[in-house]
């Protein structure tokens, strides 16, 4: 009886320390800018089929979430990712998905020469330029990383970045202590500073 008391703690520890820190990366480098004007952009992950996969499909869905109720017309979603096996560019499979199955109508741009996190954020910048906000929609230790890239190449614009809506309580739940765990692998390269929870 202990013991099964003892795996049940445990269990819900691990699980409370997962949601913990993709809590945490989801609120680190971002401010309160404000303005009439939002980019939301959604990095690709390595998809060889025709189809977006199940990675660049729940991203997409955090990106079109992170349109603010009624900022539709005023926010523009920029797809960002090279060529894969399939013949088609991430970037166009996941505007594919946004807008033949989320049936998303907004303004979408495609930014279709990345390869890695860092090419999509140098990549993207010019569609950056006149934006008032800029949100990266992403899984959270994935976002972070792109915006610690972003305040790297252009500080100016990383001082509009703002909290995408791709942290919710619960969500994934049973799986997000495995992405704690991968982001903490992939985040080993950010500074202190930008690991931060901002104010």
């Amino acid at each position: 009886m202990r013991r099964k008391t003892a795996l049940a703690i445990g269990g819900v520890a691990v699980l409370a320390w997962g949601e913990w820190l993709n809590w945490r990366w989801s609120r680190a480098l971002v401010g309160n800018s404000r303005g009439a004007s939002t980019a939301v952009v959604v990095c690709g992950y390595r998809n060889p089929q025709a189809t977006a996969n199940l990675i660049n499909r729940w991203r997409v869905r955090a990106g079109i979430r992170s349109i603010a109720a009624g900022g539709a017309n005023s926010t523009r979603v920029i797809f960002s990712g090279g060529a894969n096996g399939s013949g088609a560019t991430e970037a166009q499979l996941m505007a594919d998905y946004a807008k033949s199955v989320l049936e998303f109508d907004g303004t979408v741009l495609l930014e279709e020469e990345s390869t890695t996190t860092w090419e999509n954020i140098t990549n993207v910048i010019p569609l950056l330029e006149d934006v008032d906000r800029i949100k990266i929609a992403s899984q959270t230790a994935h976002a972070l990383k792109a915006r610690a890239y972003l305040r790297r190449q252009r500080p100016d614009l990383a001082e509009r970045l703002v909290r995408a809506d791709d942290y919710r309580p619960g969500e994934w739940m049973v799986v997000k202590p495995l992405l704690a765990l991968y982001g903490l692998w992939t985040l080993r390269g950010l500074k202190t500073e930008e690991r931060k929870v901002s104010s």
